[in-house]
């Protein structure tokens, strides 16, 4: 099947910029870390990039997302700018959450991005609850949880998959499939081989996604959200991938075996996509190049506004955190 026959020319070309402004976004990231500049952790999304850009292409602006402690980079595909992502990573007051959150709990509710989440599988409740609040308020809005294959062994994973099919909820329920659980291969961990199955527990469909793919998880998410809107209910999707790095920069990784990391290395899935969108004739070289190059300017420009941008004032430390209650 020609790419074309599935998806816009504009919108390919989309989803690489999307995958390239967040491989150059953590691979800074990473930089910034190891050289001290960053507090705290942080946990890179390289590798992965192929999911967040194909599943948010999927989704228009005001639908939502709830994310995990390695968000990054859905925060950016579903259209945070970089400037205050990176600044709530340095604990600036021009942060996304005003430094309240840091690397692990980056927000914008004006794009669809409820958080992401420190919790494993923290998420999944809170995209069954926006999807329920949207039900109510009839705007036809749906939600995606993100999660990664340590979360589907959660109980919070069960009770928001169960929850969300007995109200037949509009939420797609993105695994992360990235082969093991902070530091635990999921061979040793999880009792199914296809981590999909676990929708029949539920009366939900379930799907086995390659997710270094961006046109499969694009194509898969975008059956799955037309489901969700239709008032049918929610699907479960494992998206197959690799972290390339370790749980977080500085990780020893003593846990799996170099020449394994890259031989997965080699099937990168922004140089695969790059590969697809030349060989259907959508991007030249120099075009590519150009990608590039504006992503990495971006980068830059949004390291710098983090840099110069001012910490919040220890007067202001409860502000933001509560709700007033009227």
């Amino acid at each position: 099947m020609s790419l074309t026959e599935t998806m816009s020319p504009g919108l390919a070309l989309g989803i690489h910029q999307a995958m390239v402004r967040i491989r150059l976004f953590e691979s800074r990231v990473e930089e910034l870390f190891k050289a001290g500049e960053l507090p705290g952790f942080v946990h890179t999304y390289i590798g992965q990039e192929a999911i967040a850009a194909g599943v948010c292409a999927a989704l228009n602006r005001d639908d939502y997302i709830t994310s995990t402690h390695r968000g990054h980079g859905h925060a950016i595909a579903k259209g945070m700018e970089l400037g205050p992502i990176m600044a709530e990573l340095y604990g600036k007051a021009t942060g996304a959450c005003r430094g309240r959150g840091g690397s692990m709990h980056v927000a914008d509710f004006s794009v669809g991005m409820l958080g992401a989440n420190g919790i494993v599988a923290g998420g999944l409740g809170i995209a069954a609850g926006a999807a329920l609040s949207a039900r109510y308020r009839g705007t036809g809005q749906v939600a995606v949880g993100f999660f990664g294959d340590g979360g589907i062994n959660k109980g919070t994973f069960h009770e928001a998959l169960n929850f969300a099919a007995t109200h037949r909820l509009g939420v797609v329920f993105v695994c992360e499939n990235n082969q093991y659980a902070q530091f635990t291969s999921r061979l040793r961990t999880t009792s199914v081989e296809d981590l999909s199955v676990r929708a029949a527990a539920y009366g939900i469909p379930g799907v086995t996604v390659d997710g270094n793919d961006p046109a499969a998880t694009y194509r898969q998410t975008l059956e799955a959200v037309a489901r969700a809107r239709e008032g049918v209910g929610p699907t479960l999707l494992n998206m197959e991938t690799y972290r390339f790095g370790g749980h977080y920069v500085g990780d020893a990784e003593v846990y799996r075996a170099s020449a394994e990391v890259q031989a997965r290395r080699e099937e990168d899935p922004i140089l695969r996509w790059e590969r697809t969108l030349t060989d259907e004739g959508l991007m030249t070289a120099g075009a590519g190049d150009a990608v590039w190059a504006e992503a990495g300017e971006e980068v830059s420009a949004a390291v710098s506004f983090a840099e110069e941008s001012p910490y919040p004032e220890g007067g202001t430390a409860l502000e933001n955190v509560f709700t007033r209650v009227r």
